[in-house]
């Protein structure tokens, strides 16, 4: 009998801590849990206000303190980070139907209808952002009636109501300054002065006078120069004539150059009664 009651002592005891680990395993992994964690996480701290759309997996939260805000989609396994000066605004539809919006730079259109059944009741959030323009909350379904914990529609429109208020609360808030581009890190380069050399003091020299200097120094080399004359003869005679005498006194005189005209003497011209030229003599 001692070793039967040992038996059932020690299949309860395993029977509890399944149990235990079971329940703990349940909580622990439960949606709306996973969601809060992701988002603490990526927000550096506890969120000051989040939004849970249960059964699809999606939430949202903002922190004040480190303004930002955080979405985040399939069980908190994925999150995205905005700054909450880029919420742009958000719209609460029902059954398709905008009955609510908040826009930045736009009057707020109140919900004006109060809806107490509806298939689909949606929250869209806005924001700043060419890639992730919006966010879609699907805060009821009309399948969401098979759940036990689930909330009635009116519950899930005064939710997104308070969301409304929320959001108009931060876009009617002036834009903070951008803040200026932090400078490098980096030292800046600066030119490196240049090293000077120090002067070294030199031994003075003896003095030398001018003619033993010249005489030492290194005799230039004349700069090679082509010759004026294929070559100079230094044996003639200076008062020589340069052309051959033999060859002047074989030439023949020059011959005498032939008058062409003929000298004509006055007493030989014909009277002026018979001359057809001019009254005055050409010859004088």
């Amino acid at each position: 009998m001692s070793e039967l009651w040992r038996l059932l002592l020690l299949v309860t005891l395993s029977a509890s801590a399944v149990t235990f680990v079971g329940s703990a395993a349940i909580w622990f992994m439960d949606e709306e849990r996973r969601i809060r964690r992701a988002l603490r996480h990526v927000l550096k701290g506890p969120p000051e206000t989040v939004i849970v759309a249960k059964g699809r997996g999606r939430g949202a939260g903002f922190n004040f303190t480190t303004n930002q805000a955080a979405v985040a989609w399939d069980s908190g396994a994925w999150c995205l980070i905005y700054r909450i000066d880029e919420l742009m605004g958000a719209e609460l539809s029902v059954d398709g139907q905008v009955i609510g919006r908040v826009f930045r730079g736009e009057p707020r259109r109140a919900i004006d209808q109060i809806v107490q059944q509806a298939a689909q009741v949606t929250l869209k959030l806005i924001f700043d952002d060419p890639r992730h323009p919006d966010f879609e909350l699907d805060l009821w379904l009309e399948s969401d009636q098979q759940h036990r914990e689930s909330r009635s529609p009116a519950n899930a429109i005064q939710e997104a109501n308070r969301w409304l208020l929320r959001a108009d609360a931060i876009v009617r808030r002036p834009l903070a300054p951008k803040a200026k581009a932090a400078p490098s890190s980096e030292p800046a380069i600066q030119a490196r002065p240049p090293v000077v050399e120090p002067q070294v003091a030199r031994a003075p020299q003896p003095y030398t006078p001018a003619l033993e200097a010249v005489s030492a120094a290194p005799r230039a080399r004349p700069a090679a120069t082509a010759p004026l004359f294929d070559e100079i003869d230094t044996t003639a005679d200076p008062l020589e004539a340069p052309w051959e005498a033999d060859e002047d006194l074989d030439d023949d005189p020059p011959l005498p150059l032939e008058k062409t005209y003929k000298p004509v003497s006055k007493a030989a011209r014909p009277p002026r009664d018979d001359q057809d030229e001019l009254p005055f003599d050409l010859d004088d």
